[in-house]
């Protein structure tokens, strides 16, 4: 039996993959494409750290198959262009041991895609989905406050 080829568009670039269609895009990016910066956390969409974008909404990597992807682009964290929230990331000392960060930072980088000048309450809610065991949840708070303001 032959594997199917899967097309992904990852970054702004086009891929061809010999991969089973149901297998998660999470898995496809680290484990054939080598890009290793989405991570596996819960395995069950809980955690957030395999949150990606497709087609600039966010969405967990580990829940998402190749077939649900197949004509869409594919952010992570790699891709990501969004200058003033990685500065005020920095700015407002965010990480700590560093695990979560890629999937905060995309859904941080959605949040303000659509809301550029959130409040509180709704920085709170686009960011419920992403657990940080180290706590630095009032630091992501103020880094996303800031970078709505820069």
């Amino acid at each position: 039996m032959t594997t199917p080829t899967q097309k992904l568009m990852v970054n702004g670039k086009d891929f061809t993959l010999d991969a089973d269609p149901n297998m998660s895009v999470l898995w496809a990016l680290r484990d054939i494409l080598g890009l290793t910066g989405t991570k596996f956390g819960c395995g069950a969409g809980l955690c957030g750290a395999c949150t990606i974008h497709v087609d600039g909404s966010p969405m967990r990597g580990c829940l998402t198959s190749l077939k649900q992807v197949q004509g869409k682009q594919v952010t992570t964290i790699e891709g990501l262009e969004a200058e003033k929230l990685k500065q005020a990331w920095l700015a407002h000392n965010v990480p700590q041991c560093g695990y979560c960060q890629a999937g905060q930072l995309m859904s941080a980088a959605a949040l303000l895609t659509s809301t550029p000048k959130p409040t509180e309450t709704q920085i709170l809610d686009a960011m419920s989905g992403n657990i940080c065991r180290c706590g630095t949840y009032p630091r992501i708070k103020a880094a996303i406050q800031s970078a709505s303001e820069a």
